[in-house]
């Protein structure tokens, strides 16, 4: 029988909290160096879900189209900024490369799902259009920061490998072939890893989140799998279009390889 999503109050959030005592314990044990960046984190992340709740009851009263696209660009662009923070090296121009690749991959497979396959009607209904889309942007952001970060540092790891096929005739795609392909796998790694386990292993927070509202089962797993699909897509065409604008950087039209245009986070960086 449904009885409805039990609340939790602020002393059951505190006591959640204490939770992350275990990671303290073990970064304080096996000196990790973790406490302080774990603190932060979880300080951060509590503030900023109880911000968004606070203004969430607002936004999905939202019945213009307008104020709906300004919130996901804003999602956007941060998500595509803190893709680029989680990597080690950067270039001139790679902050707006990751914007444009994140926004075009989650905006175009955020919008097939919602007038496509959900049939969301009006699409720009907030309830739906705003968590699908961040669902999808917490998942692009890991992996276009993994493919990103995986070619750049292939690129001055194997600069010698890649210069002597530039030497030997190689164009620069065939010369960073296989450097490119690896990116890829690497950025899509996380999203098979968590398809392959999901329903046995692992149950998703979208579908549980709407098993403790009282959706049935059958809904939920529905929306769990168009979910995970969106996912696998975005990530795929987000890591690939932030590779593909990273190559254009890192190789020259002239078929050399630049290394020198890349510069260690935080030396600097652009």
């Amino acid at each position: 029988m449904n009885q409805g999503v039990l609340d939790i109050g602020a002393w059951q959030l505190v006591l959640a909290g204490l939770l992350i005592a275990v990671n303290l314990a073990l970064s304080a044990w096996l000196r990790l160096g973790l406490a302080r960046g774990l603190l932060i984190a979880s300080v951060r992340m509590t503030v900023q879900l109880l911000l968004v709740g606070l203004v969430l009851g607002y936004v999905f009263a939202l019945s213009r189209p307008l104020p709906i696209v300004a919130i996901g660009l804003v999602m956007t662009s941060l998500a595509g900024l803190a893709s680029v923070n989680r990597t080690r090296r950067r270039f001139p121009g790679i902050y707006l490369d990751s914007v444009l690749s994140v926004f075009a991959a989650s905006f175009l497979v955020t919008g097939i799902a919602l007038t496509g396959i959900i049939n969301v009607r009006p699409w720009y209904q907030a309830q739906y259009a705003i968590p699908l889309l961040g669902m999808v942007l917490g998942n692009i952001l890991n992996g276009t920061s993994l493919a990103l970060d995986r070619f750049m540092e292939g690129a001055v790891r194997e600069r010698e490998l890649i210069e002597a096929r530039l030497a030997l005739g190689a164009t620069r795609w065939e010369a960073a072939h296989a450097l490119l392909t690896e990116s890829l796998r690497v950025g899509m790694i996380p999203t098979i890893n968590s398809m392959m386990v999901m329903g046995i292993v692992s149950l998703p927070g979208m579908m549980t989140g709407q098993l403790l509202a009282g959706a049935a089962p059958g809904t939920a797993v529905r929306y769990q799998i168009v979910v995970m699909f969106m996912i696998a897509a975005a990530t795929a065409l987000g890591a690939l279009g932030v590779v593909l604008l990273a190559f254009r950087v890192v190789f020259s039209r002239e078929h050399q390889l630049r290394t020198d245009r890349l510069r260690a986070a935080g030396k600097g960086a652009w």
